[in-house]
């Protein structure tokens, strides 16, 4: 239903662009803070959710304030009536507002820097209203940080409930590779009712068909000396083991210049809300199935009661310390099934196409790793699913990834972006 009445179709971006009224605040500013937002969240890290929780905050915030004066489409958590929001007030200074003071609540370090860019914004609306503006944006950020209260961000994480010897269990490598983001699978969900609601399938059975598919795979394809990946597949695995948060909003920005203020913020709440809700799904997930990663899984080989399965003990991932990229790759330290990048990226492609309405576009991805010391170049696709597809890929040629893992993550993502489509950014009638 959402779809009949979509404004910001691919065909037409442009020409609504032309047709929009004089007046209509400018959505650079919506660009802006959501690139500063991108930028002021990597502190959040190690942990790379704590910088996906940081981007649905603002993104969630800064649609609530911008809707809340446009009325195109429902609300997230901020009633237009109780704010006092009308028609005629600044938009630009809400977005600026509600990204600001939800910057500076979740990341005071850069309050200074944050607060410098916020002054910048302002001085440069000189709307009217732009007080009220910044009334209604500061109540949407106020709204935002009060539903994130007490949400587990960072909560402890009990490794010894899930930690087990035996084939298939998922184990440290080392005595210091734990989990940092383990405390995300029992994170509140952002739009779906509870972290399990969408459990995949699992892992295959050690002893299955599919299993002795999936662990030849990437023993060939995702070992360090792999004589059967190309170049090119050895540059996409290392590209896309970059944070798809920060992946994906840039492909947001280029496609989203031709849109207005309402519609803009409207994009960016949504692939940031589906993400951070697939990465919650699945780590609830990862950890309800601790299986272990092909690493393990090779090198022991001889004790998973699989005669097709071969042990190599010297086995070794092209993410390892020995491929020359920037930062180094390592095997991440959480379970395999399913897979991260999978999940947050199904459910953002999901939502693009949700928004508009379509597969179709044509899109650089713009990373930012080396491979022997040189950038690898942006990748372009002219599908979402395309690209989507290549992340499953990715991932075993990475040599960290069952392909069972890749696409059953993809799977969670698309079933979160489909619950928001049926519950939320629904038009007013």
């Amino acid at each position: 239903m959402i779809r009949s009445f979509r404004r910001p179709l691919l065909a037409c971006a442009v020409l609504a662009a032309a047709l929009a009224a004089p007046g209509v605040a400018r959505a650079d500013v919506i660009r802006d803070w959501n690139l500063i937002a991108q930028q002021q969240t990597i502190p959040l890290r190690p942990t790379a959710h704590g910088e996906s929780r940081g981007m649905a905050m603002v993104e969630g915030a800064v649609y609530d304030a911008v809707n809340a004066i446009d009325g195109g489409y429902q609300p997230y958590l901020v009633d237009p009536r109780a704010i006092g929001a009308q028609p005629w007030f600044s938009q630009d200074a809400a977005a600026a507002t509600a990204a600001h003071d939800v910057l500076v609540a979740i990341a005071p370090a850069q309050q200074a820097t944050i607060d410098g860019l916020y002054a910048s914004t302002m001085a440069g609306i000189t709307d009217a209203f732009k007080a009220q503006g910044a009334q209604v944006g500061a109540a949407a950020a106020r709204a935002m940080l009060a539903f994130r209260q007490n949400d587990g961000f960072l909560a402890p994480f009990d490794f010894g409930l899930v930690i087990a010897p035996g084939a298939g269990n998922w184990r440290p490598l080392t005595p210091a590779a734990t989990d940092p983001d383990a405390w995300v699978g029992n994170a509140k969900p952002f739009l779906i009712e509870s972290p399990e609601q969408f459990r995949s399938e699992g892992p295959n059975a050690l002893e299955s068909g599919q299993y002795t598919k999936d662990f030849n795979e990437v023993k060939e394809l995702g070992a360090l000396d792999s004589t059967k990946r190309t170049a090119d597949e050895t540059a996409a695995a290392v590209f896309w083991q970059f944070p798809p948060i920060a992946l994906w909003n840039g492909v947001a920005r280029s496609l989203a210049g031709s849109l207005d203020t309402a519609d803009q913020a409207r994009l960016y709440a949504m692939i940031n809300l589906a993400a951070a809700d697939g990465a919650i799904s699945c780590w609830n997930d990862k950890w309800y199935w601790h299986f272990w990663r092909p690493l393990a899984a090779i090198r022991e080989a001889d004790t998973d009661g699989n005669p097709a399965t071969v042990a190599d003990p010297t086995w070794e991932p092209l993410f390892a310390p020995a491929t020359q990229t920037t930062p180094p790759l390592v095997t991440p330290p959480f379970p395999d099934h399913p897979s991260g990048h999978g999940c947050v990226s199904g459910a953002t492609v999901n939502a693009f196409q949700d928004f508009f309405g379509t597969d179709k576009a044509s899109f650089d991805v713009v990373g930012g790793r080396s491979l022997n010391g040189l950038p690898i170049p942006a990748r372009h696709f002219d599908r979402f699913s395309n690209a989507l597809k290549e992340v499953i890929d990715a991932r075993v040629w990475g040599g960290i990834h069952f392909r069972t893992a890749d696409v059953q993550g993809t799977v969670i993502g698309k079933k979160v972006a489909h619950w928001m489509r049926k519950h939320y950014f629904e038009p007013v009638r």
